[in-house]
């Protein structure tokens, strides 16, 4: 079946090598395997690839250059000819779970939000998807982030918990988006009981909106014992969903923990690098091509990085 793209241009502005021309980044595809991870996608001979390195304690690690990078491509190796440091402006979504659970959560989870906005730039964007039973934008795109916050403190909690739907209707939401660089931060404490699609489904969407996935899951620690299948699996699936993006889960035991987790999660979306190559040969075959980047043993020994997996190629 033939495979319809459509292509928009931005330029990144590389502070060590000034601005490079315009990259078309290929942002729509039709449903793929469930088992091929979402990636970022090009139809010009340059791949760009946005990485954050952590350091074992979990803090950034900053100050990293080129040769600190190993890339491969379909197990070859590939030539970084562009890089930097970014900082460049964020489009984010809040996903907040306002499901009956949640209710004794709620008053954490707008502290949560406050200290992620706080670290906000004057050009980001943010909007916030309220979801139990169904998902709602309960704000659209604005950078009165004050606005999203008190709405948070407003929420009512009930109902039961549809969080692919609610993902779903964010990368929607996203289509709207005014910067390149888009990421979604999602607030829940179960995993999914009530969505009309499935993960398979989800991924195809994450693909098209090309966005990174952070999670805060505030689970019990006694979870298999109090909650049902679905919820037992939600640590499972947002680790899975957030991994794919190039994004992280953090699963918190305590609800206290959460503004400090909020303020790393933007701290993370503030230090990432860019890496650029170009392919000896860019087929127009639409497939799946793998990549695999590690970092140079002069680098921190437990240090990692996390990074789209891939992209898929044009298809002609």
């Amino acid at each position: 079946m033939l495979v319809q793209f459509c292509a928009i241009s931005f330029a990144f502005q590389w502070p060590s090598v000034g601005p490079v021309p315009n990259v078309r980044v290929l942002a729509g595809a039709t449903a793929r395997d469930s088992g091929v991870l979402p990636v970022l996608r090009v139809d010009s001979s340059l791949v760009l690839i946005p990485v954050h390195v952590t350091a074992a304690s979990g803090a950034s690690v900053t100050g990293l250059k080129k040769e600190d990078f190993l890339l491969f491509e379909d197990g070859l190796r590939q030539i970084i000819t562009h890089f930097a440091e970014d900082d460049a402006p964020l489009s984010a979504g809040v996903l907040l779970d306002i499901s009956g659970s949640m209710k004794h959560k709620m008053a954490k989870s707008a502290a949560a939000a406050t200290a992620f906005f706080q670290s906000a730039n004057p050009e980001d964007e943010f909007f916030l998807i309220e979801f139990n039973g169904r998902a709602k934008v309960k704000v659209p795109f604005t950078r009165d982030w004050p606005a999203i916050a008190l709405e948070i403190a407003r929420a009512k909690p009930s109902g039961m918990t549809a969080l692919l739907d609610a993902i779903h209707l964010a990368t929607s939401q996203m289509k709207h988006a005014r910067n390149a660089r888009k990421a979604l931060l999602i607030l829940s404490d179960g995993g999914d009981n009530f969505s009309r699609r499935n993960l398979r489904q989800l991924r195809a969407t994450l693909i098209e909106a090309d966005v990174q996935v952070y999670v805060m899951g505030m689970f019990d620690r006694d979870y298999s014992v109090k909650h049902t299948r679905e919820e037992r699996n939600g640590p499972r699936l947002l680790d899975e969903v957030a991994l794919d993006t190039g994004g992280r889960d953090f699963p918190i035991g305590s609800s206290d923990e959460l503004p400090n987790i909020a303020l790393q999660i933007a701290r993370e979306l503030r230090n990432q690098y860019i890496l650029g190559y170009s392919p000896p040969t860019l087929a127009s075959d639409g497939k799946f091509h793998r990549l695999n980047l590690s970092l140079m043993p002069n680098v921190e020994s437990a240090a990692r990085a996390y990074y789209r997996r891939g992209y898929y190629a044009p298809r002609q």
